[in-house]
């Protein structure tokens, strides 16, 4: 299974990012979406999970989750916007999704993998944009980090 993980795209959904999400079985958005219309031009590419940031306050982005647990594949994943919210105890969760800093982190700790995919809708800061690809094939999960232009 691929999922393509993004974050924070404030409201900008780069054709670079389209064109990588393509593809995949499924997309996750971490949060600060920035509008319904990014998450409406996803779902055209595949079924999509989302979260809200905190700069989703609009009345479209009150509606979101603060979190989602989704199984899939017998892989539990944990999303979230901020890795501060981020439970201490995890029973069962493989893969922790989290966005906010606008940086790329991937690390496995206590056999949970905490990936944040970066930020890749507007340039903000001094920080590179990213995204990231999940290849999930069983309980094995393998992170690609994508840079964008």
């Amino acid at each position: 299974m691929r999922l393509g993980v993004i974050s924070d795209t404030h409201g900008v959904l780069r054709d670079e990012v389209i064109e990588k999400l393509q593809g995949c079985d499924y997309i996750i958005h971490a949060g600060d979406v920035g509008g319904k219309e990014i998450i409406d031009k996803l779902e055209n590419i595949t079924k999509t999970f989302v979260v809200q940031g905190n700069n989703d306050k609009d009345q479209w982005g009150a509606t979101l989750s603060e979190y989602k647990e989704i199984e899939m594949d017998e892989v539990l994943i944990y999303v979230v916007h901020n890795k501060a919210d981020i439970p201490k105890d995890l029973k069962e969760v493989d893969l922790v999704i989290y966005g906010h800093s606008h940086k790329f982190s991937n690390e496995k700790i206590d056999d949970i993998v905490y990936l944040n995919p970066g930020s890749c809708g507007r340039k903000r800061f001094s920080l590179p944009l990213s995204m990231a690809i999940v290849e999930i094939n069983l309980d094995d999960i393998r992170v690609e980090k994508i840079d964008l232009n």
